[in-house]
Parts: C-alpha cells; structure tokens; sequence
C-alpha cells in the first residue's frame, strides 16, 4: 500500500449536547465526503459525547473517509481538565465487523483505538492548543480554543 496525504477541511464548529465541537473532515484526494456520510455521522455524533464534568464543554471530531468502503467518525473530548477521552464509530467496513459495506451506517467501533496516522495529526494540534488557551493562561480562554484550527490542506505526512 502506497502512502499519499490525504485533504484536511475545517467546517467549523457546533454545539452538539451542550458541548463544542471542533469539526475536522479527511477525504481521499480524488473522492470527496458524500453528503449521506456527513450526515449519518453528525446524527450519530451525540452517542460519542460524554456528558461535562465541569472542564470547558469541549470537543473535536475527526470525520474520515476510507480509501475502501469505510468511513470514520472520532470523537475526542476532553475531561478532568487535561486528559482526553475518544469514542469512535465505524461504518462500510468489513473489517471492523461492519454488516454492511454502507459508509453511512456508523455502529460504535468494537475495539479502542485512537486514530490512524491521517487523524493523529489533528490530535497533535489540539492538544497544543488546549494548552495555549485553556492550560497555559491564568483563565482558560475556550473562545480562543475553538478559533484555533490545524489549517486545511495535506494531511499524512
């Protein structure tokens, strides 16, 4: 399998069960996320969220499509003020014991995982950011934290 980047959008953020969500799409270079897929993650999303805990209500997702079948939905929240916590829901791939090869019914994924090289990327970025804004400052400064994005463009490498 050859390695090649992969395009990285930022649709922004949403309040998803009282919760801020930073938005992340992965698409394949020459096949773009279908609207269906979008859609069916974003409804399945609040089944990812853990309720708040008294750290800042915030979030990020990291919604990617496979070079297969798959598509990927991954839900980081942060808890006890410094630690991160993910939940992951799959769809279209059989080896995930998907029934179907459909990217848009997404069933939580069966095993833990973190994310894949693509989706790291984002994951090395926020936590940075959550430092500088929430961590970091005398008061945390979650407006700060959710205007701070990994830019769009390559991702992979």
């Amino acid at each position: 399998m050859a390695f090649r980047d992969k395009e990285l959008t930022v649709p922004g953020t949403v309040e998803v069960a009282g919760r801020h969500v930073k938005r992340y799409h992965i698409d394949q270079p020459d096949r773009r996320l279908e609207p269906a897929v979008v859609e069916a993650a974003y409804a399945f999303l609040p089944k990812l969220l853990p309720e708040p805990d008294g750290t800042p209500p915030a979030s990020w997702v990291v919604l990617h499509r496979g070079a297969d079948s798959g598509a990927y939905l991954l839900a980081y929240s942060w808890f006890w003020d410094n630690v991160v916590e993910c939940h992951i829901a799959v769809a279209g791939q059989p080896a995930l014991d998907c029934p179907d090869d459909d990217p848009a019914h997404f069933l939580p994924m069966p095993r833990p995982g973190v994310g894949c090289v693509w989706e790291l990327g984002v994951l090395e970025h926020e936590r940075a950011a959550w430092v500088r804004h929430v961590l970091a400052p005398e008061r945390p400064d979650l407006a700060g934290y959710l205007a701070d994005t990994r830019a769009e463009g390559p991702v992979g490498f």
